[in-house]
């Protein structure tokens, strides 16, 4: 009996051995938790990295040629890319001597940890090294790589993948340079180089590594996939279609191509056949891994489109299943949830995107929209005021009530109040959704901030929009348009077309004078996602600008004192401390057979506003030809 329960033990410490040797590391579960002391003894413990994006761990022998030629590469990595969102921690068992040694002849920028407590036991590093664990969001094992003959190749290799997932695209270049480096004939290293080209809109240079690459054999089909993708970004239909195709039956499995398509077809306006494509790309094998989402957030995009939220939503979360730093999808999931007016879910999706990106602009104007959204809901108070001001809206809309068309004072500028309509979205199917969203919600921010005009809340003209059942394309009619402008009492309405073309996003905006029904500004202008706070600005001044020349504040003269006059425009129309007019007196009218010829307004002074209230300002007197009185007429100057 003894002898069968000293067995049983002996099984079952091999057994617990075999469990921690082997079974402690699984991709897509937590990493273990640690705590080791570095070289120079200060403390690293892993659960301080959780809110990192990645984190790298490499376990390496001192001894090992390939262990030390990882660590250089990770040093020439970090001090090119020192603000990169990466960490690195190197972690070994062999003897502090042997390390000091190593580092007597070179410079490490990331910490070398003394492994004394079994970690590398843990993470399944003991026996074959190095060893590479990629930590992603949460400290969630991606890639666990070790040993082998090219060690050192694959590890950056996968490294530069997860780089280019993450839209480090520099950072993606630089390690598969690297790899090539080392090995000259990498496919996959030239392949990443080729779509890391791709995203920066270097097409010609894309175009001939993927050339480069179908010269080797075993290059023909990523090197034709590859191209398909320029050629398609380039509008050059036709020779995409042809190698996409070659591609498809040749690897039956490749399911990038089928993106290619799908895209192609939408952008022609052959949505159904684009949804085939997509479908096809979901349930297809093989891809790189910056690809292999792809196919599911764009048939998540073409769900949302038609309403069905909740299969959108799937789609998406299978999307970040695949690719834990698919933002785009996780954008696109809150906006699904956005028009189902769950703004608590909407601000996870998009607080999820930012926990990856910090500064993703696009996440972050999404975000503050949804948290105030989610505070108008609290606040019961303004909630119902809104609700009572939408419900006179839709009554005057409806009614469509003529104002009188004559005022006792047409000179006076009124407050130069703005209202925007959602953009069409046309062309390609863009990876993201809500572009028109955020545009309209920052630019508002950004103009109202001027002073000089006041933009009607989004919310309220979503509201509006909502319960009098106007969709994207009734905002097409310029009568609905001007209809909208007219209730909400706005001078202008902005609105327009977002067009995703194969290589550029092309923005056309106008404005529509919803008085006179002309059209006063339009903007066309290439947008670039790289830098959309800058775009953004662009557009802001440009929309003042226009604004201040066209529609220059006028006024009159309520009061003269001694050296200076009391005007009756204040703040509401956008009068600022500074703000100088010129004070005018209307041209004599002369009848000249049978015509009325009306000479030019006289100059007759100058003014500059030194104090400002809501409804009046104080300016002082600069110049006068005459006694300035009560009634004097005041224009703008523009350019001073």
């Amino acid at each position: 009996m003894n002898r069968a329960f000293k067995i049983l033990i002996i099984i079952c410490t091999l057994f617990i051995w075999a469990s921690i040797s082997f079974g402690k590391i699984k991709i897509k579960t937590t990493a273990p938790i640690f705590s080791l002391n570095s070289i120079d003894k200060k403390t690293y413990n892993l659960e301080t990295l959780k809110n990192k994006s990645m984190v790298v761990l490499y376990f390496f022998d001192i001894d090992s040629r390939p262990s030390q030629e990882g660590l250089l590469s990770l040093e020439r990595l970090i001090s090119k890319h020192k603000n990169a969102d990466l960490v690195i921690w190197a972690i070994t068992r062999s003897p502090l001597n042997k390390i000091k040694k190593f580092l007597s002849k070179t410079r490490l920028s990331f910490p070398i940890l003394l492994d004394d407590s079994n970690v590398s036991a843990l993470y399944n590093a003991e026996f074959i090294l190095p060893t590479m664990c990629i930590l992603g969001p949460k400290l969630i094992v991606l890639d666990h790589l070790q040993g082998g003959g090219k060690t050192v190749e694959i590890m950056l290799l996968r490294l530069a993948e997860r780089q280019l997932q993450k839209k480090e695209i520099k950072l993606a270049k630089t390690l598969s340079e690297e790899v090539v480096k080392k090995n000259p004939s990498n496919i996959k290293a030239k392949v990443l180089k080729g779509y890391a080209a791709l995203k920066e809109g270097n097409l010609e240079k894309a175009e001939r590594i993927f050339k480069e690459v179908c010269k080797q054999p075993e290059g023909e089909i990523l090197g034709k996939e590859g191209l398909a993708a320029v050629y398609a970004k380039k509008g050059n239909v036709k020779e995409a279609l042809n190698l996409a195709n070659e591609v498809e039956k040749k690897a039956p499995q490749r399911a990038y191509v089928h993106v290619i398509k799908g895209d192609i077809f939408y952008s022609e306006g052959k949505t159904e056949k684009a949804k085939q494509e997509y479908e096809l790309a979901s349930k297809k094998k093989e891809a790189e891994p910056y690809q292999a989402a792809i196919g599911f957030n764009k048939l998540g995009r073409l769900y949302a489109k038609k309403g069905e939220y909740e299969r959108a939503r799937e789609l998406y979360e299978q999307a970040v299943e695949i690719d834990p730093y698919y933002i785009e999808a996780m954008t696109n999931k809150g906006l699904t949830y956005e028009k189902e007016g769950k703004w608590d879910k909407a601000l996870k999706s998009y607080q999820q995107a930012l926990s990856l990106r910090k500064n993703d602009n696009f996440a972050f104007i999404l975000a503050k929209k949804a948290q105030e959204m989610l505070e108008l809901q609290r606040d019961i108070a303004r909630k119902k005021r809104m609700d009572h001001l939408i419900k006179e809206l839709v009554k005057r809309y409806k009614e469509q009530k003529k104002e009188a068309k004559k005022q006792e004072d047409t000179w006076t500028s009124r407050p130069m109040i703005i209202s925007f309509v959602e953009f069409e979205e046309k062309g390609g199917l863009s990876e993201r959704d809500g572009f028109s969203q955020v545009l309209v919600s920052q630019l508002g921010d950004y103009l109202n901030s001027s002073g000089r005009v006041k933009v009607v809340e989004r919310a309220i003209m979503e509201k509006l929009l909502e319960e009098l059942n106007i969709g994207s394309s009734e905002l097409a009619d310029p009568n609905v348009t001007l209809k909208l402008g007219k209730i909400l009492a706005a001078k202008l309405l902005g609105t327009g077309a977002i067009y995703f073309l194969p290589n550029v996003t092309l923005l056309n905006l106008r404005f529509i004078d919803t008085e006179t029904s002309s059209i006063p500004l339009v903007i066309t202008r290439k947008i670039s996602f790289t830098d959309l706070q800058q775009e953004i600005r662009y557009l802001n001044r440009e929309i003042l600008k226009n604004i201040i020349t066209k529609y220059p504040l006028r006024g009159y003269i309520v009061q003269v004192e001694e050296n200076q006059v009391i005007i009756n425009i204040g703040s509401k129309q956008g009068v600022i401390l500074g703000t100088k007019f010129n004070i005018i007196e209307e041209g004599k009218i002369i009848k000249f057979k049978g015509r009325l010829l009306k000479a030019q307004p006289k100059v007759i002074g100058q003014i500059e506003v030194i104090k400002v209230e809501p409804d009046l300002s104080y300016a002082k007197i600069l110049t006068k030809k005459r006694a300035l009185k009560s009634e004097d007429k005041i224009i703008e100057i523009i350019g001073i």
